[in-house]
């Protein structure tokens, strides 16, 4: 029995319409979050200031880093992100971050929201993308490992014991 297969019978795994929807879903939020990160930074006020100004940047580090991730993955499997502002404000899911200046304590629970919210945007579409592609979601559970971990930190910022 030969094992040798013909070159024309090979071809690489294709992200169907759907999976490509549903990892878009997840990256307009991860691009949002990102966004959003950004502006509670420039925009804390009050005590622990310092502490949660540079804990925004790593949300936003990890959001960004994320939605490349997320981006490249669909480009390898031939399907095309779209990160263009009109895009990730029509599709996503995350509640609009409040204008102007906000205390230290509102912007933990703002932020905390909306990393929860990602979070809940990758659950929903997780079996389906599992059964389609495994690989691909598997960086769906490191993507939640690490939000929910963020999440965690931040919201302990507010935590009364």
């Amino acid at each position: 029995m030969n094992a040798r297969r013909n070159e024309t019978d090979i071809q690489g795994f294709h992200a169907t319409p759907e999976l490509s929807a549903r990892l878009q879903q997840v990256l307009v939020d991860l691009i949002e979050l990102a966004l959003q990160g950004k502006q509670a930074h420039w925009n804390v006020v009050g005590t622990n200031f310092r502490d949660l100004h540079l804990q925004l940047d790593e949300v936003v580090d990890f959001a960004r880093e994320g939605g490349d991730t997320v981006a490249e993955r669909m480009r390898a499997l031939d399907a095309v992100p779209d990160g263009r502002s009109d895009t990730v404000t029509a599709q996503t899911s995350l509640p609009q971050f409040p204008a102007y200046e906000h205390s230290a304590t509102d912007v933990v629970d703002l932020i905390v929201t909306r990393i929860y919210a990602v979070v809940d945007t990758m659950r929903q579409v997780h079996d389906a993308v599992d059964a389609e592609d495994p690989t691909t979601a598997d960086i769906l559970h490191q993507l939640i490992d690490g939000l929910e971990k963020l999440a965690w930190l931040l919201k302990s910022e507010n935590r009364k014991v």
